[in-house]
């Protein structure tokens, strides 16, 4: 009997895996993610970014009774929320929107603050995006210079921010969003194709002008595999035309909102713009609800404050449950490269 059950539960866990592998985009960190999560017989928990739906799907098998509110502004992943609902009757309500609707979204269902017991978060662009040519996002696979996650409702592309931003705007984009340390010359390179040669239309002319400016450069990613130089600017344009810094601040506003007292928010995060102000709010290291951009509030190390000034410069409701940030192990890494440069953060509302 012991033999037959643990067969049968090695066969769960295969068709388990089968099921995560063959998805349109891989959830990462998704066991570490559910485990801080910790669905429990009737709770209520926001997916706010559902993508192909991997996350919320584990969440569902965790608990047959946890409910899933599953939000993304994209309408390909809105239309497989709405599949995923059929599957789960009564489990899954699917919102389309960006992070700042869902105030709107959920008051149309009669949700309440305080109501929540769990939020998840799974920042930047997803697998889907970045394997459709079409939508613009990929250095890989040429395509009209779109990058809007949701071209129903967005109307600026990434291909009319090159064609009419200024020189100094376009430095201040892929130097802040991008981190480029070529910004300058980039910007430049985008200002005199616009009116010598002809306008950037396409992720390969995008692409190619890049190139040529960076001479060929050889750069690498963090597996130490050959990268492109245009990645950085096109991780800028990408997070410009969603505004999604300003999107994921305020997300997190919302999530001390609506979470619960003992509610728990989970993050994870690709980059450092991101983790960053995941971090300083979770820290309370945060300036009328927005992010800090100082790493420090003060820089006068010779300036003396009492305790009970600084107990209320400090203070957050957030307590971050694990020490250290969470990171993909080498095995979920080597199975998807996406992965590598992804960051967990899990922190309980406390007050």
């Amino acid at each position: 009997m012991k033999a037959f059950l643990r067969q049968l539960l090695t066969k769960s866990k295969t068709k388990l895996v089968r099921q995560h592998n063959s998805r349109p985009h891989k959830p990462v960190l998704l066991e570490e993610a559910i485990s801080y999560l910790s669905p429990q017989k009737g709770h209520n928990i926001i997916d706010m970014t559902f993508g192909a739906g991997g996350h919320t799907e584990r969440i569902l098998q965790e608990n047959d009774s946890t409910v899933v509110y599953c939000l993304d502004r994209d309408p390909t992943a809105c239309a497989m929320a709405k599949q995923l609902s059929e599957r789960y009757p009564n489990r899954v309500i699917p919102l389309k929107g960006k992070f700042s609707d869902l105030p709107v979204l959920l008051k149309n269902l009669g949700c309440k603050i305080n109501s929540f017991d769990g939020i998840l978060f799974d920042f930047g662009a997803s697998s889907m995006q970045f394997d459709t040519a079409s939508r613009g996002f990929s250095i890989s696979k040429n395509g009209p210079l779109d990058m809007r996650m949701d071209p129903d409702e967005q109307t600026i592309t990434a291909a009319d921010v090159l064609a009419k931003a200024d020189q100094s705007d376009l430095y201040k984009i892929f130097k802040v969003y991008g981190e480029e340390k070529q910004s300058k010359k980039i910007a430049n390179a985008v200002i005199e194709a616009r009116y010598l040669f002809k306008p950037l239309k396409t992720t390969r002319d995008f692409c190619e002008l890049v190139q040529n400016v960076c001479d060929n450069e050889m750069r690498s990613d963090m597996l130490h595999r050959p990268s492109h130089p245009a990645t950085k600017v096109f991780q800028a344009l990408r997070i410009f035309v969603n505004n999604e810094l300003n999107e994921i601040n305020h997300s997190i506003v919302l999530a001390s909102h609506y979470l619960k007292l003992g509610g728990v928010m989970v993050t994870v995060a690709f980059h450092s713009l991101e983790d960053t102000i995941v971090k300083r709010h979770i820290q309370g290291n945060i300036n009328e609800n927005v992010a800090n951009s100082l790493p420090l509030k003060y820089i006068n190390p010779m300036q003396a404050y009492d305790k009970e000034f600084m107990d209320v410069v400090n203070d957050s409701c957030w307590h971050q449950i694990h020490k250290h940030v969470i990171t993909p192990s080498v095995e979920e890494v080597e199975s998807n490269p996406r992965s590598r440069s992804a960051r967990l953060r899990a922190a309980v509302r406390i007050k």
